[in-house]
């Protein structure tokens, strides 16, 4: 197995495993270990990044976006969180981590979608939905309004992933890596 490939796997594996740790833990009212993985899994990510100034860089802009997107949601009353609530019409600290966990992979795992712009966009208005269906299945959050809440999250992730593979473009650390190794 090349390098190139072990670096996809893992970087796969690390996300899908922090991705549900967050999950579950705050279904169970305890998304602190939650975060405490997705923590992790963003340092892991960094540390072996050839470049981490800019992975750093692109994570930092994640957690921004995902802030203001998720927090909309919730001030709108169209998803609510029944855990990790430090600051009331704000999103859970935990579901903005996985903001920063979902930027580990850009650069990675989804790489692929670099400059595939409207692949970027119907994969983000399937994709995205469907990770939040995953969580109102586990029981971490719950759509006030399943209609409306449905509506922005196809509409947001259709906009958000596009500008985030732009941005990881922009800001990609492992560009080097991704590259030099055939897989």
């Amino acid at each position: 197995m090349s390098a190139r490939t072990r670096l996809l796997l893992s970087n796969f594996l690390i996300y899908q495993i922090a991705w549900f740790t967050g999950v579950w833990t705050a279904a169970t009212k305890q998304p602190w270990i939650g975060a405490i993985a997705m923590v992790s899994a963003i340092v892991i990510h960094l540390v072996r990044a050839p470049r981490r100034e800019p992975e750093l860089a692109l994570v930092g802009i994640a957690l921004v976006i995902g802030l203001l997107f998720d927090s909309l949601l919730v001030w709108r009353g169209w998803v609510h969180y029944p855990s990790g609530i430090l600051i009331p019409d704000l999103a859970p600290y935990w579901m903005v981590l996985m903001w920063g966990l979902f930027a580990t992979l850009l650069n990675v795992t989804l790489r692929w979608m670099h400059g595939r712009f409207i692949v970027a966009a119907l994969l983000g208005a399937i994709g995205g939905p469907a990770a939040y269906y995953g969580g109102v299945r586990m029981g971490a959050l719950q759509f006030s309004d399943e209609s409306a809440a449905l509506i922005a999250l196809v509409v947001g992730w259709a906009i958000i992933t596009p500008l985030l593979m732009a941005l990881a473009d922009r800001f990609n650390g492992y560009a080097h890596a991704m590259e030099a190794t055939p897989s």
